[in-house]
């Protein structure tokens, strides 16, 4: 393995609705199109190797997927950037990336902000439901699992849900209110659909058609101000650190001009 690279990527449009698995499939084709020099795992069928990480749900849109692959041969990022995505499908689509010089990425992505837009709801009830959501001390809902239905709390995980009108951006009448939903990443995993049915248990909030439901970020939380940050950043500032040289001292001493002294 000569180089690895983290990419993040997209899921636009009607393909929010592809599986984790679709999406592999789409991406080993793009890398074989985009004759990326991949480096591939041990064993009596080798494959690329390539590390996804938090996957949204199938179904839910998403500005802020992650993954990380290694490299036989070392390629620029842009260039690799520029190549995989003129290979993929117009709504899966690679925005971002990095050479891999710090660790951790799976570990930074701690926390994500979702755009959950209520098409047909009141902005008056969409904010109530969301006060009354983050007043609840806890919010239990339930979910079915290959285990069956499964009851958990899904208001601790969310550190923030705030409510705006759209009324003034569209056309006509018809209401349509969204939510802006900070939820961390803990176990179980609290989904958007999680805390629409939690909105729905704590102050019969239901929308009359289903959420269009949009991942806008995911990395670091910040507990101070509760912003997300990017998980890329410390591989940028690890490039930056590397490829400006320190000044030696004594170097830059012989290389000042000497200041004349009075004649």
């Amino acid at each position: 393995m000569a180089q690895r690279i983290r990419l993040r990527y997209t899921k636009r449009g009607r393909l929010r609705f592809t599986s984790h698995r679709d999406f592999q499939r789409a991406f080993e084709r793009a890398l074989r199109r985009a004759e990326v020099p991949m480096a591939y795992s041990a064993g009596f069928t080798p494959h690329p190797r390539v590390s996804y990480a938090n996957a949204a749900p199938t179904g839910t849109g998403s500005e802020a997927e992650y993954l990380e692959i290694a490299l036989a041969q070392p390629r620029e990022p842009g260039t690799l950037l520029a190549l995989l995505d003129e290979s993929m499908p117009v709504g899966l689509d690679i925005t971002d990336a990095v050479e891999v010089r710090t660790s951790g990425l799976a570990e930074r992505l701690q926390a994500s902000v979702w755009e959950l837009r209520l098409d047909g709801t009141e902005y008056s009830a969409a904010a109530e439901a969301a006060e009354a959501f983050m007043a609840a001390p806890v919010v239990e809902v339930q979910r079915r699992t290959k285990n069956g239905m499964r009851t958990f709390d899904a208001r601790a995980a969310v550190a923030r849900l705030d409510a705006s009108d759209l009324r003034a951006d569209r056309p006509g009448d018809a209401p349509c209110a969204i939510l802006r939903l900070v939820v961390r990443h803990v176990t179980p995993a609290v989904r958007p659909d999680d805390v629409l049915s939690g909105l729905r248990a704590v102050a019969d909030l239901a929308p009359p058609v289903p959420a269009a439901v949009t991942r806008l970020a995911q990395g670091l939380f910040d507990e101070e101000t509760g912003t997300v940050t990017d998980p890329l950043a410390p591989d940028r500032e690890a490039v930056l650190t590397t490829t400006v040289k320190p000044v030696v001292a004594g170097h830059a001493a012989a290389k000042a001009p000497v200041p004349e002294g009075p004649a």
